[in-house]
């Protein structure tokens, strides 16, 4: 039985993510972890079962409510977890029923689906300046496309959404980054999450005193228009940190895995460049090879959660696997491991969430995909990898599945 397995020490700094998922993958659907500082939780593997816990009314993201060891934020555990901000924070993803419901409602009345397709223009003026200052690299020359390419324009597009000023933003992508870092100490952790509430409360309170077409202006008129009986400070902020968080981050991972995976398979490749193979194929096989958060905690079993082979009981914490999910052989078959744009399950993966919290930000995420892979290939269609012999070193994360760095060479 799962239950009588010794917890599964995971591994804090990402090394092999997927290599991990099938480790536990073989214990079970579900089997017990232990997260940094001894923080026992169920590991959840199995897509199928992973589904149903993310759309059970008895599973929770609410830590406060629902995380005895928490004690309401008044714990040790609250105080000095290296993993707290991503447990602590008060938004639409970490809410329970009533309280989702009112903050997801709040939010997605600013982001509309007429905010991200009138985007389409800035994305593509984002990749033509980026494509054309890569253009002035010299035949040979090494290129990291993750930090040159991919990373920038989710993180230009983002930025532009919230209404985050350019000198303000390197600093916030900073303490962002240091917090996707799983392997960061304690006291690290805690120094970074008071720097990074510093910097999101001056950019509320900048943007409160001059308001101007963007996101963050408007998540503010909500705050401040019915005296903030729609939308708390503290709900404000973290929703600020959500949406800049996810909305650039997973788009990163997904352009350089994109990249990455169709260098690896010239012929797929081929296919797509010959207009055989549609983008939005690649996109989706993509995300479900390589889901852009690999693992992401926490959810909170509401009362004990019975199922055939296992009880979730009453307060137990567990994390969610996307990266596993993506490869169950259940689902996708025995070549779970392998890309194939020609997969029929490309589109039954959960890289985004599903359910109630299903990604609002998926359809800019896949919007900008499409639009910077033929964009970039179309520049330069003898596009290859640096050193192809190599597995490019991973970000030191078990939750954001990305690489440090991806070196090209632009032309031959």
């Amino acid at each position: 039985m799962t239950q009588q397995l010794c917890p599964y020490a995971i591994d804090v700094s990402g090394a092999d993510i997927h290599g991990e998922a099938a480790a536990l993958r073989a214990r079970g659907r579900a089997t017990r972890v232990l997260l940094p500082e001894g923080v026992e939780a169920w590991w959840v593997t199995d897509q199928e079962l992973l589904k149903q816990l993310l759309t059970d009314p008895r599973v929770s993201r609410d830590t406060y409510r629902h995380w005895p060891a928490w004690e309401n934020g008044e714990s040790e555990l609250a105080r000095t977890w290296s993993l707290a901000m991503w447990v602590s924070d008060r938004n639409m993803i970490t809410a329970y029923g009533d309280e989702h419901r009112r903050l997801r409602k709040l939010v997605a009345k600013a982001f509309t689906a007429r905010r991200t397709s009138v985007l389409r223009p800035r994305i593509e003026a984002i990749c033509d300046r980026l494509l054309d200052e890569l253009e002035t690299l010299p035949p040979g020359e090494p290129a990291d496309l993750r930090g040159r390419y991919a990373y920038p324009v989710p993180t230009q597009v983002i930025s532009e959404l919230l209404g985050i000023p350019d000198g303000f933003r390197d600093d916030l992508l900073k303490a962002v980054h240091t917090m996707l870092e799983t392997s960061t100490s304690a006291d690290e952790a805690k120094a970074n999450e008071v720097r990074l509430y510093e910097l999101l409360h001056q950019l509320v309170a900048a943007k409160r005193e001059t308001p101007g077409d963007d996101l963050t202006s408007e998540l503010i008129s909500v705050r401040d228009e019915d005296g903030g009986a729609g939308l708390s400070e503290r709900e404000l902020v973290d929703t600020v940190l959500l949406i800049f968080t996810a909305g650039h981050e997973t788009t990163v991972n997904l352009l350089d895995h994109a990249v990455l995976t169709l260098l690896r398979h010239p012929d797929q490749l081929a296919a797509v460049l010959a207009g055989d193979v549609p983008w939005e194929d690649v996109i989706e096989e993509v995300l479900r090879l390589e889901a852009p958060f690999g693992n992401l905690p926490m959810r909170y079993a509401v009362e004990d959660i019975v199922l055939d082979d296992l009880t979730i009981a009453k307060g137990e914490p567990i994390v969610v696997s996307f990266a596993a999910a993506g490869r169950d052989p259940k689902v996708h078959g025995e070549t779970a491991d392998t890309f194939d744009v020609a997969r029929p399950t490309r589109r039954e993966h959960v890289a985004f969430g599903h359910g109630v919290h299903h990604c609002l930000g998926a359809p800019l995420a896949r919007l900008e995909a499409a639009i910077a892979l033929p964009a970039l290939f179309a520049r330069f269609p003898h596009l290859t990898l640096a050193r192809p012999q190599e597995r490019p070193a991973p970000l030191e994360s078990f939750i954001s599945n990305g690489h440090r760095e991806l070196p090209v060479l632009l032309r031959p």
